[in-house]
């Protein structure tokens, strides 16, 4: 894919692959971070506690581009278009990361990353709804998708199915539409405004979810679960308190490096990187190599957090793989064919 370059462009090129590298490794390190933190917090504060820190860390981002007058916002989007459109991308994404976080108390690290991959090829499919026309390599990639979610779901003795990664797979839809919803609204507002928006939003609906419904889904997961216990779950108000009070030795402080990681690396420096790269890498590139997040996610389970993958679920995770690369071929190959 690099042949048609010249000496220059390859530089760049290269560099943009590796930065598009760390960004994956960045978000499939973040399933990590995000079942690490739940070892001290429910799924709600921990999104209650990221998304304001990740939407605040892109702060500086915009006001820089701003004073150099890079922001692509058209004119004529005011103050209130740029609120509503914020307001659409960050409802469903919360819906998405609500989804994702709740289905991580039951499955492992990396199944969460491979079956939220899934959106991958979804999202060409959800798109027919919409009018997008879509090829034969959706429906082969559909096929190798199903086989991978077949040997992920199932045990080693084929007997059961994980709840979580049920529950992965319906976050991994709501993520299939955000794609979509992006797709539109960046033609409308500018992305790392709308970013910074929506995750503003995303923060503040995790607040109120906080607060409300996660003793709830707690009770829940206790009655599913039978090793499972919400008592290890500090409740945001009191996190708050511990704050106010400075008591800073207290456990639950402990979630403290995954919250900043899943807040300011996951986020602001992640989708900087992302930023940065796209400027000089072929979307072949970003395709191939953003499709290797699940597969950081699966390494930083069995480093991080003591997984060991069986046989069967390995295998289902090569089908993913292979069903993300197979999907979006109508890119790679068009980009690897034509001289840019």
């Amino acid at each position: 894919m690099y042949y048609h370059m010249n000496k220059k462009a390859l530089k760049a090129a290269l560099r943009a692959d590796m930065l598009l590298l760390i960004t994956a490794g960045l978000w499939g390190f973040g399933f990590v971070a995000q079942s690490s933190g739940m070892d001290y917090v429910g799924p709600f504060t921990f999104n209650a506690l990221r998304f304001p820190l990740g939407s605040l860390s892109l702060v500086p981002l915009v006001l820089l581009l701003k004073k150099k007058a890079y922001l692509s916002t058209p004119p004529n989007t005011g103050f209130l278009k740029q609120l509503r459109f914020t307001l659409l991308a960050g409802t469903v994404l919360f819906i998405a990361v609500m989804f994702q976080q709740i289905g991580m108390i039951f499955t492992s690290v990396g199944n969460a990353g491979f079956i939220t991959g899934f959106y991958v090829v979804l999202t060409p499919v959800f798109g027919i709804v919409i009018g997008k026309k879509t090829g034969l390599p959706t429906w082969i990639g559909m096929v190798f998708a199903f086989i991978g979610l077949y040997f992920i779901f199932a045990t080693e003795n084929f007997t059961s199915i994980n709840p979580g990664d049920l529950i992965i797979l319906i976050s991994a839809s709501f993520w299939a539409v955000h794609i979509l919803m992006i797709d539109y609204l960046v033609q409308r507002i500018d992305p790392i405004v709308l970013s910074a928006g929506q995750f503003a939003w995303c923060g503040l609906f995790s607040i109120i979810a906080a607060f409300t419904a996660e003793p709830l889904v707690g009770v829940w997961a206790e009655l599913i679960a039978p090793d499972f216990s919400m008592q290890q779950w500090t409740p945001l108000i009191k996190i708050l308190a511990l704050i106010t009070e400075g008591a800073f030795s207290h456990p639950v402080f402990g979630a403290a490096v995954p919250i900043l990681y899943g807040g300011l690396a996951s986020v602001g420096i992640a989708y900087t990187l992302q930023v940065v790269a796209q400027k000089n890498a072929p979307p072949a590139h970003a395709t191939i190599i953003l499709c290797l997040e699940g597969s950081f996610a699966a390494l930083g389970g069995i480093l991080l957090r003591n997984e060991r993958p069986g046989t069967y679920t390995l295998l289902g995770f090569g089908f993913m793989l292979l069903a993300m690369f197979i999907t979006q071929w109508d890119v790679i190959g068009k980009q690897s064919t034509t001289p840019p």
